[in-house]
Parts: structure tokens; C-alpha cells; sequence
């Protein structure tokens, strides 16, 4: 389904809910957010459920390219808190055209063909692909609706078991490892623990940068609610470094903010260390976020990018993976290419080929 689509959607409905001076309504109580009930009716009004809880929970999921429902059973509601009001009676179609528009999704969904991985280098022992933005690594209670995994896709497409020994967040595209049995698994992990794989990725950054250097900024583990429970929250924060350097800046006189042009910098990164959403964590703390970062961005910049650039993700992409071969010790140096969208992006930000070639290779 394109999140494009449904944002519109629900941009749509957000409107007609002020037109109809259903919005805005006063915040709910804590009791009544805590609630498990399905709108807790007991606590808060169908409105007010709308306006905290289902919309902005659908704006996360599209913010960060996460996997929307198949069906949305709201119309039932509306029909029953406003069905008796002629007024509302647009307001009620809205609701019933929207969770038609997601039943035929699901109709969709029963056919939809699985996505083919590009495959950057492969041998007897392993095997390097291309992951597209959005798609998960592997199987998670997280994403337990989810069709289709990186894992699953690439054991189909080769013939064989496939052991992921690293990861990238769903969110981020790029050069992702796989080895085709335990052991091959187990040296690679090993070269990982002990730092001596290399990454490099590219990413799109708020504001202009002048000068590359080291951050060296321990971050706490980011728990999450059911996978670490039992995790000790006051656990001190564990050591994490990253090598930063601006290879571009631009300022393109559209307004995003405050102020009338926009500015943003090419970034190149390599972490030296392998902490849970590093990179994104450092540039924010940079005061430098990197685009589309809807947890640790900046949720203004996010939106200017979607609605200007037409395109909805995170702007960040491992281009680079440097290892040892698990069997030979041979040197691997494996690259991919940006996507279209990238380019796309590049000639809109006002850097042309001429720029972007200066740059040590990293990017053409």
C-alpha cells in the first residue's frame, strides 16, 4: 500500500474533522490514555481517541516506513456517534471510504509478488545483497503482519539456509551480510565484535557542516517496552564513537522552518562502534539530524522533505562493508550503488555530477 496515499487520506480526514468541528478536542486524561480498551470508550470520547491515539499512531507508522493495517473497522464508531446527526452525515461516508479504501488492501495483499533482493557478491560461504529501505532483516514480534523479510527473500532466491551475522534498522538501505552456514556465521560475527569490519554509510543531514571529526558520545541502551523488559533501565551507557565528514552543503530557497531558505550537508559516517540506532543518535546530538528520522529527527525538516522531495524515508544508507573472507582471510571490499531516488534528490538539492564525482568515489 503507498503511505503516500494514506497520508492523504488521513490529511483528508483530519480536515473534514475541523470542518465539522469535531477537532480539536481537549487532551484526555492519563487514566484514559493508559487504557487498554480498544477506544476506551469507558474514558474518552471517540474523538478524542482519534485526535491522540489512531492518528498520530498512523502518522508513525508512515513516518517511519513501518507496515500499515490491513483493515481499519473505524466506520462502525462513527456510524454509531454520529450517524444520528444529518450534519455529519459527509463526515460518516469519510470514515466508511476509508476503511473500504484499506479492505481492498487486504485483497491486494493476498497476491502481492515477493520483491527480488540485488545481490552484490556471492560464493560457496556468503553471500552480500542490496536491502532496500523499509524491509525488515527478519522475522519480529514487532512486525508480526509483516509478508516479506530480507532473511526469508534471500534463502528462496539462493537455494540455501541463510545466517544474517550484522543489521541494518528497517528504515536504513544498504550492503547487508549473510553467511550460508553456522560456522562461516560465527567468524564474521567474531570480525564484527571485534571492530575489525569497517561501514561506511552516506547520509543526508540538517543544516550545513564545515569540518569532519570524531565523536566519541556513550549512549544508554534503547529498551524497548516487550523485547526488554527485564532489562535494567538505570544500565550505564555503553561506549560509542563515530567518524563524521561534510562532503557536501546546500541551501535551497524553500522555507522548511523559521527561516526563509533550507540548509542541509552530504555526510559521510563510519561507526566505530555498533550501538542500536548509533548513528541517528549521534548525528541528533550534533544537533545534525539526519532526514527522515522520525525518533531522533526533526519532525519540521521531515515534513518539508515529504512534501517537497514527494518521497518518504530515512536518508541514510550503509554504501560501504570492508571485511575479511570467513574462509580464505582475502580482503572484501563490497560497494552498492544509491538509489534512484538519491539521485533524484541530489539534482533537487542542487548538486550535480560534476560535485558529487569529487568525492573520493564514494558516490559515483
Amino acid at each position: 500500500m503507498s503511505h503516500t496515499l494514506v497520508q492523504e487520506k488521513l490529511i483528508n480526514l483530519e480536515n473534514l474533522l475541523c470542518l465539522t468541528k469535531r477537532f480539536p478536542v481537549e487532551k484526555p486524561s492519563a487514566t484514559a490514555m493508559l487504557s487498554q480498551a480498544p477506544f476506551a470508550v469507558d474514558t474518552m470520547s471517540f474523538e478524542q481517541w482519534l485526535q491522540f491515539v489512531f492518528l498520530p499512531t498512523m502518522h508513525h507508522l508512515i513516518d517511519n516506513n513501518l507496515p500499515l493495517p490491513s483493515e481499519m473497522g473505524i466506520a462502525p464508531m462513527a456510524e454509531q456517534v454520529w450517524g444520528m446527526e444529518p450534519s455529519l452525515n459527509e463526515l460518516v461516508r469519510a470514515f466508511q471510504g476509508f476503511d473500504t479504501f484499506f479492505a481492498h488492501h487486504q485483497a491486494d495483499c493476498d497476491t502481492e509478488i515477493p520483491p527480488k533482493l540485488a545481490i552484490l557478491y556471492e560464493d560457496d560461504d556468503i553471500v552480500v545483497i542490496h536491502k532496500p529501505a523499509g524491509l525488515l532483516v527478519h522475522r519480529t514480534y514487532l512486525a508480526r503482519k509483516e509478508r516479506f523479510f530480507a532473511m526469508q527473500l534471500l534463502r528462496d532466491q539462493v537455494g540455501c539456509h541463510v545466517y544474517p551475522v550484522h543489521r541494518l534498522d528497517r528504515p536504513t538501505s544498504g550492503v547487508l551480510l549473510f553467511a550460508k552456514s553456522s560456522e562461516m556465521a560465527r567468524i564474521l560475527c567474531e570480525q564484527f565484535e571485534q571492530h575489525s569490519v569497517e561501514k561506511q554509510y552516506l547520509a543526508i543531514v540538517r543544516g550545513n557542516m564545515s569540518e569532519g571529526g570524531k565523536l566519541d558520545y556513550p549512549l544508554k541502551k534503547e529498551l524497548d517496552a516487550l523485547g526488554d523488559k527485564n532489562v535494567d533501565p538505570n544500565k550505564l551507557a555503553q561506549d560509542a564513537v563515530t567518524d563524521f565528514q561534510p562532503l557536501l552543503n546546500t541551501e535551497i530557497p524553500y522555507a522548511s522552518g523559521r527561516y526563509a531558505t533550507s540548509r542541509y550537508a552530504l555526510v559521510h559516517l563510519t561507526p566505530l562502534t555498533g550501538r542500536k540506532h548509533q548513528l541517528r543518535r549521534h548525528m541528533a546530538h550534533l544537533r545534525h539530524p539526519i532526514i527522515g528520522d522520525t525518533t531522533h529527527g526533526d519532525g519540521k525538516q521531515n515534513k518539508f522533505f515529504r512534501e517537497h522531495f514527494n518521497v518518504n524515508r530515512l536518508w541514510l544508507i550503509a554504501k560501504k562493508l570492508c571485511f575479511d573472507h570467513p574462509r580464505t582471510g582475502e580482503s572484501m571490499v563490497i560497494e552498492t550503488e544509491l538509489e534512484s531516488e538519491w539521485l533524484t534528490l541530489f539534482h533537487g538539492l542542487g548538486w550535480n555530477e560534476t560535485e558529487l564525482s569529487q568525492d573520493e568515489g564514494y558516490l559515483i
